[in-house]
């Protein structure tokens, strides 16, 4: 089956599976900054659920954070979508929108981390791949890539906060 994908303008014009089979409307979070974060539960990264959770219930009225499980690094996201969303409950008490499992990198790359790729690499933007679990990609209020952390930032550090403050 062929599928045509348009080049997409701004984050708002993707629609995503949500980890617990719904939908994640990127269009609805206009006017907020959204973090976008690749996540596993098997790495030694995860640990970065708490900060995120963190950053979510403080800034929670300027900042949507929107995690994407991959296991596309030392295969350390091998759980189906119920048994990561039940890790990331159990765990982390994450309560931030969690996409349904997805590839970050490789021939079947999400079209979303396509986008990001291709905006950091316009952008002069450093990584211009996805390097490992955790990076993150900030949006701004206008659905524009605004700054991409790597992986080992932590998400309360002073770099993010400063950001979304910004």
């Amino acid at each position: 089956m062929f599928m045509f994908i348009a080049a997409a303008g701004n984050v708002y014009d993707f629609k995503v599976e949500s980890l617990d089979g719904g939908k994640i409307d990127f269009a609805k979070y206009k006017g907020k900054k959204i973090l976008i974060v690749n996540t596993a539960s098997m790495c030694g990264n995860t640990p970065q659920y708490e900060g995120l959770e963190k950053l979510y219930k403080k800034y929670h009225n300027k900042l949507v954070i929107v995690g994407f499980p991959a296991n596309n690094f030392g295969a350390q996201e091998p759980g189906s979508n119920e048994e990561i969303k039940a890790f990331c409950t159990k765990q982390y008490a994450v309560t931030f929108p969690m996409a349904a499992k997805i590839s970050v990198k490789g021939a079947d790359m999400h079209p979303l981390y396509k986008w990001l790729l291709e905006e950091s690499k316009a952008k002069n933007m450093q990584p211009t791949e996805v390097t490992w679990n955790f990076q993150k990609y900030l949006i701004d209020e206008k659905g524009n890539l605004e700054a991409v952390f790597s992986p080992k930032t932590q998400p309360m550090s002073a770099e993010i906060i400063a950001a979304i403050e910004k």
